[in-house]
């Protein structure tokens, strides 16, 4: 689901910042901004991030980065009822994966 993100069950910072191609001090920034994002965070302050924060991450992503949302209006439309257009990204790269995955499978037919 996460491109060039392996498959395990947590993710350090660094990788999640490498990811999307920013600092890990906007990661630790977003996550005093944003409450839904929440990984956990080890006595010694390492933070595990897992898939579901990371897709957390990526429409948090996507408002700022690619619809030009301030921090405010991005938690405003995440805290609305109304985040049909962050479901439908999540779904979309749902899609994308089986799109992938189904082409793997033609291909090794």
């Amino acid at each position: 689901m996460f491109g060039n993100l392996p498959e395990k069950k947590y993710y350090s910072i660094s990788e999640v910042a490498s990811y999307f191609e920013v600092n890990t001090s906007l990661l630790r920034f977003w996550e005093k901004e944003f409450k839904q994002i929440n990984p956990s965070i080890k006595p010694s302050g390492i933070r595990k991030y897992t898939k579901e924060n990371i897709e957390i991450i990526s429409i948090i992503y996507a408002m700022l980065k690619k619809d030009g949302l301030t921090i405010q209006g991005a938690k405003k439309r995440l805290n609305s009822k109304d985040i049909s257009e962050s479901e439908n990204l999540l779904i979309l790269k749902k899609l994308n994966k089986v799109k992938d995955e189904l082409k793997e499978i033609k291909k090794n037919l």
